[in-house]
């Protein structure tokens, strides 16, 4: 598919938030999602078109409401087109800018939105648009039937227009016109033309003169206004409107819609941008500010399309009869409940102003969503205006390059690079103004020296003490580049039996550590990180604390601090959830609660606004940028991924047969709780014998002969070996380790590394100097969990999973060990494919989740399998294409 293609693969990671609330159960949602699963994987394209003819429904994910809405948005468009039933398959649907435009606003924050961008929609759009022209074309019925079968709520057009334009005329401000689309002879498009030449046209077929006055008709039954201009024949000329007689029209809009008429009508009615709104301008008169909760300054008034509009002129208006006034050149709608809001809402405004009580927070979520909170007041639209100094804030915090340079402290020993540079100054505007800040570039970009850089400013500028706190396996790596980067920067290892007496010695000694680094599991056994108030907190691989229920998360969040930094190449893995719980640590309150914030996701899932409002709430707060960019980075090589489908040996296809049959027999008696617990264990042991059938007997031979997968992966190191190069192998058993480094000693004829979550922290830290040090290590075993994560390895640059872990985002995590800065080589990936076992199915799967299926993965791992009935699994499990 191409470009789009790619896009289509990375936009449909991601799970929304807070699945306890949805109206769907699990199992629905697991039924739904398998259902439009196995029609994407079988036309993805056509697919997602018939997609298109739903409403949103409960069980979508961000990213596949994103490509339903576009697919909607598409059938919308043509349906409500009066060429449609013309122009049938040769029809044009151009997307408008504004129209691009929209649907990039409304981009959920999903995993791969990198790749969306105006050539991916128009490209997603014209795919979709030849699956609409290819069925029509083959469809015999008319184009309203052929929607219809899909779709009984879709009303589709019909070939009439109303036109109300601006006239200029004191007494007759506005023009009507009524027309219809038609074809001309030798004509490839249809021509608007006034309504009355229908009458010609049509005067010797009556049918289809009835047909095309069909909308007519049936708008005139419930419009009087219509009514009396079809029974008077005025509706087949040009007409002259009062400004009366115009909001009349304007008013019933949707009933001649819902006819199947199409309105041309001035922009100012459709956008409502002359309609009265409040106006909330929020600004700082000290010109300094310390955190969300400071106090800031806002000035509410009443405007119409940028003009103010005074209390006494809102009360002129009210005065009014109901209709359209013109106000400074502008028409304005007079109506009576609206203004009524609006004069109420101004008064409220302007009390909260002068109580002076308005927090940079408070300012910020009215900014996010200003829904007020009365029914009264829901007609009255409320927007939010920076002053000149938010907006310069503002602007700072979204392009660091507009901040002023920050020298380097002397200490700090490296040349930061010119997007690091700006991570550093970012990092200083945020602690300037109090706000939590998270540095999300990609994974090998530096996250790590730029932080450094800030800490050893901040030590130097305003001293006090930091506490990071890290996953056990970074502590040597951050020992390590501390060494290296700010050598005179003090710290401590809170980690280990003693952590507890050294937090709790010299707490107010200034000579003592500035920097205190623990761990995850440490922070809730550590009573006297809640008691001692930091200047600063730092979260690396911050996405830990995205379960905001988990015991580990609430000792974080409790830890008393000034400012907090997250550092994190993922800052949304799974849903928006994790977005929620990340900012409750970083700007507490800013996105309200968790129930707030639930309805906040809704609405906008149902909003044409989309999530614009959120991302333009969130994006001052995280600074994010990708290694793929060219423009941040342009020394990182290529990443090529490969499928290596290793065979079945004889002894492996015995065991796996009569492990099916096994299990066949089991399912049949099995139910609940005990079924599941069979399911789980049945795949770990297929995984077994797919690696190797040594590990499932539990024995220790291990010859070569025996597994496809040692004979593939002695293929690739042959050549690894010949070149020289080095080779990280991730697999997610420990006891593989052992068996896989003596395989690869006897291709290598040396030894090499292995790298497990038995392995000391110490050591670990040793292990990756050596394997990046000049004598050649050509290779290092990892258990996938333990050096998965914050593990440099750029020595390597060939990445084998040997087994898969069924998850894309941990496998990327690992390989991203090898493609990172400092990596001068093409960087291969070698995933490992038993065929025709369970992992071939699974990997086609999570090809398909990639593209369009979301979550059937997920993150709940392998727990949705356990759902499917007895025959899906058995077809899951059962070997495919392989002879015993």
């Amino acid at each position: 598919m191409g470009q789009e293609k790619a896009g289509l693969e990375k936009t449909a990671q991601i799970k929304t938030g807070f699945d306890k609330d949805s109206q769907y159960s699990e199992n629905q949602y697991i039924e739904e999602s398998r259902v439009w699963f196995e029609r994407l994987r079988e036309e993805p394209w056509k697919g997602l078109y018939h997609m298109g003819f739903l409403l949103p429904e409960g069980w979508m994910r961000p990213s596949v409401w994103y490509l339903h809405r576009i697919a909607a948005h598409l059938i919308r468009r043509i349906s409500t087109s009066p060429e449609l039933e013309l122009e049938r398959d040769e029809m044009e649907a151009v997307l408008s800018a504004g129209e691009t435009g929209a649907l990039l606003e409304a981009l959920p924050f999903v995993n791969g939105a990198e790749f969306v961008d105006e050539t991916w929609i128009r490209n997603i759009w014209q795919k979709l648009l030849e699956c609409f022209r290819s069925e029509i074309r083959e469809y015999d019925g008319t184009a309203a039937a052929y929607f219809a079968e899909y779709n009984s709520r879709i009303s589709v057009a019909g070939r009439v227009f109303f036109h109300l334009v601006e006239s200029h005329q004191e007494d007759y401000p506005f023009a009507f016109m009524a027309t219809y689309s038609t074809k001309p002879v030798k004509s490839k498009k249809a021509i608007h033309t006034p309504l009355k030449n229908a009458l010609l046209e049509f005067k010797d077929d009556q049918k289809k003169l009835l047909s095309l006055l069909a909308a007519v008709a049936k708008a005139a039954d419930a419009s009087p206004l219509i009514g009396d201009l079809m029974e008077s024949g005025e509706l087949f000329s040009p007409l002259r409107f009062t400004a009366q007689e115009a909001y009349t029209f304007l008013s019933e809009i949707p009933i001649y819609e819902e006819a199947g008429i199409m309105c041309r009508v001035p922009d100012w009615w459709r956008r409502h941008t002359n309609a009265v709104s409040l106006s909330l301008t929020v600004g700082n008169k000290k010109q300094s500010l310390v955190g969300l909760d400071a106090i800031v300054d806002f000035s509410p008034s009443l405007m119409i399309d940028g003009e103010k509009l005074t209390e006494k002129q809102l009360k002129e208006f009210l005065a009014m009869a109901e209709g359209l006034v013109l106000y400074k050149g502008k028409w304005v709608e007079i109506n009576k409940k609206k203004l009524e809001a609006a004069l109420t809402a101004l008064q409220k405004a302007k009390e909260l102003a002068k109580g002076g009580n308005l927090t940079l927070a408070e300012a910020m979520r009215l900014e996010l969503s200003a829904v007020p909170e009365s029914a009264e007041e829901e007609e009255i639209s409320v927007t939010v205006s920076n002053g000149k100094w938010m907006k310069k804030i503002r602007e700072m915090m979204v392009k660091p390059a507009s901040i002023a340079p920050v020298p380097l402290e002397s200490t700090f020993r490296a040349d930061l690079r010119t997007y690091q540079e700006e991570g550093y100054r970012w990092l200083n505007l945020m602690a300037e103004l109090g706000l939590g800040a998270c540095l999300a570039d990609d994974m090998g970009l530096g996250k790590t020296v730029q932080v450094i850089a800030w800490l050893e400013h901040y030590r130097q500028s305003h001293g006090g003490q930091a506490l990071l706190v890290v996953p056990a396996s970074l502590i040597g790596n951050w020992q390590k580049e501390l060494g290296r980067f700010a050598p005179e920067l003090p710290y401590e290892i809170l980690h280990g039996s003693q952590a507890g007496v050294t937090l709790e010695t010299d707490e107010t000694d200034t000579e003592h550590a500035f920097l205190y680094i623990t761990t995850y599991g440490m922070v809730q056994r550590l009573e006297g990180l809640l008691v001692k108030s930091w200047d600063i907190v730092i979260l690396d691989e911050a996405q830990a604390v995205k379960n905001a229920g988990t015991k580990q998360t609430k000792a974080v969040k409790a830890i008393p601090s000034r400012l907090r930094v997250a550092m994190t190449g993922t800052p949304i893995e799974n849903n928006l959830g994790d977005l929620w719980s990340l900012f409750d640590f970083l700007n507490k309150g800013l996105l309200g609660s968790v129930k707030e914030f639930q309805g906040l996701v809704k609405e906008m899932e149902s909003e044409e606004v989309g999530f614009m409002p959120l991302k333009k709430m969130v994006t001052p707060f995280i600074l994010r940028r990708l290694k793929t960019d060219r423009s941040i980075i342009s020394d990182l090589p290529d990443k090529v991924e490969v499928k290596e489908y290793a065979g079945l040996s004889k002894k492996q296809i015995g065991l796996y047969t009569k492990l099916v049959k096994e299990i066949e027999r089991k399912l049949a008696e099995s139910e609940g709780i005990e079924r599941k617990g069979l399911v789980l264990a049945g795949i770990m042991k297929f995984k077994q014998i797919c690696n190797h059938p040594d590990q499932y007997l539990g024995l220790e031979e291990y010859k070569k002969e025996n597994s496809g997968k040692f004979e593939c992966l002695e293929q690739i190191c042959q050549t690894i070996y010949e070149k020289r190069e080095r080779v990280l192998v991730f697999t997610q058993f420990k006891e593989m380790t052992e068996p896989l480094a003596e395989f690869l000693e006897s291709i290598f004829n040396r030894k090499g590394l292995i790298l497990h979550g038995g392995t000391p922290v110490k050591k670990r830290s040793e292990m990756v100097e050596e394997f990046n040090g000049e004598a050649y290590v050509p290779y290092m075993v990892l258990s996938l969990k333990a050096g998965g994560v914050g593990l440099n390895l750029t020595a390597a640059n060939h990445v084998v999973h040997f087994d898969r872990w069924w998850n894309p985002a941990v496998e990327n995590q690992a390989t991203d060990r090898a493609f990172r800065i400092g990596q001068t080589k093409n960087v291969i990936v070698h995933k490992f494919v038993t065929q025709g076992t369970i992992e071939e199915k699974i990997d086609a799967m999570i090809e398909e989740k990639q593209k369009l299926a979301g979550d059937i993965l997920g993150s709940a791992g392998e727990q949705w399998i356990t759902e499917l009935n007895n025959e899906e699994l058995m077809n899951l499990f059962r070997l495919g294409g392989v002879k015993a």
